[in-house]
């Protein structure tokens, strides 16, 4: 049954909308002011209306940690945990068992840090627990001190960016719908578990010889893994495994772009694809399900590594008296590090392919290939190439050497 404070609600929605750019704050506080004089009505309005807004973005292809992220970049401290708060909240709409892994993944993160949510997975929602269910404005004024006020005007800025959420390609199924069988485990655990103590022990290490040896063992295993599954496919009897899956990666500033080229490298020699979405905060990476583990795990992993020599290499260029230009140095560093370490990565992949030949894996890996490439088009059917350019030849040079020192052979 629609409410007054209901109607309240969507009509401060429509001004949301309607105000220009530059009229928007007026606009969020004539809508506060409003709400705020009926505020036992209009808290739970507000939570309903983000339930209606939010459930309209992943319709569209969004995702959790999507959402956040985006509230992160463009909304107050304040406006950002509001819209993370209703991103929770919203998700007890829905069974556990019916939220897709990576959705169960991103809202587990997004629960780490708020410390009032249930430890437990999202439960069905009925009439009787909507009290429970609903985001909790009132606690979320008593954490920041805030006066209803305040808190509506919040609300209602947060709220209005997931209403103005275009449509993007949706990369797996909703919440709320039946899940499909669970594939089996993409990587074995064991060698897993290797991968990520080598590569752990690779960003923790001192000495670049160490680091050196250690992401190259990390990416011959990844390589032999992903030989072993092709040849597995090529002789496996029965239907054909699942296709190609997709994820989004955060690529976070400052320097996006040369961090964005970075992931391209890693998933180009690890049989994926990248397309970075700039004004979004995040690249969706398109390839067989253990291959995007492992490229997520290496990526991460060399932009630690590649952080680390940065500020080490940017503090010697201070040291030298060219502080002016530490932003163009250290932009150049990392677009230098991520065109040589795609190299590195290239070859070292070749390398175990002629080390181990396997020629009846070739058809599969080849096959994958045309499939990554063909779920790529249907997700972005129009892509823009973007040419990153370094400005500053000390810092190109100081991120080819240390590309080199962590090169994998």
């Amino acid at each position: 049954m629609t409410q007054p404070s209901d109607a309240a609600v969507r009509a401060a929605v429509r001004d949301l909308r309607a105000a220009a750019p530059n009229a928007l704050e007026d606009a969020v506080y004539a809508a506060a002011s409003t709400l705020a004089a009926d505020w036992s009505a209009a808290a739970p309005a507000l939570s309903r209306a983000f339930d209606a807004v939010l459930r309209h973005a992943w319709e569209g292809g969004w995702q959790p940690a999507d959402v956040a992220r985006l509230a992160r970049r463009r909304l107050t401290t304040a406006a950002a945990e509001c819209c993370t708060a209703a991103i929770v909240a919203e998700a007890r709409n829905y069974p556990a068992a019916t939220l897709p892994p990576r959705w169960a993944a991103q809202l587990g993160e997004l629960r780490r840090p708020g410390g009032e949510e249930r430890p437990a997975g999202p439960a069905a929602v009925t009439p009787a627990a909507m009290d429970v269910a609903a985001m909790d404005l009132d606690a979320f004024a008593r954490r920041h001190r805030l006066t209803r006020f305040d808190t509506a005007a919040h609300a209602l800025t947060a709220l209005h960016l997931v209403d103005a959420l275009p449509r993007i390609g949706a990369i797996g199924p909703l919440p709320g719908a039946a899940v499909a069988p669970a594939r089996p485990v993409a990587v074995p655990p064991k060698t897993l578990a290797r991968i990520r103590a080598l590569l752990a022990k690779a960003e923790s290490t001192d000495y670049a010889e160490e680091a050196e040896a250690l992401s190259a063992k990390a990416q011959e295993l990844m390589a032999r893994h992903c030989l072993d599954e092709a040849l597995l496919a090529a002789t496996a009897d029965g239907p054909a495994p699942d296709g190609p899956a997709a994820c989004r990666i955060g690529v976070e500033g400052p320097y996006e772009g040369a961090k964005a080229l970075l992931l391209d490298a890693v998933a180009t020699a690890n049989h994926c694809q990248s397309v970075w979405s700039g004004e979004y905060g995040f690249a969706t990476l398109v390839g067989f399900e253990s291959d995007l583990e492992l490229t997520e795990l290496m990526y991460t992993s060399l932009l630690v590594q590649a952080t680390a020599a940065m500020r080490g290499a940017a503090d010697e260029h201070h040291a030298r008296g060219r502080s002016r230009r530490t932003r163009d140095f250290r932009e150049s560093f990392l677009i230098a590090y991520a065109g040589r370490i795609g190299d590195r990565l290239a070859a070292a992949v070749r390398e175990v392919t002629a080390r181990e030949p396997r020629p009846e894996a070739l058809p599969v890996l080849a096959a994958r290939e045309v499939a990554v490439g063909e779920a790529t088009g249907r997700l972005f059917p129009r892509t823009t190439a973007h040419r990153l350019k370094g400005r500053d030849a000390d810092g190109w040079a100081s991120g080819v050497r240390a590309a080199d020192r962590a090169r994998l052979r």
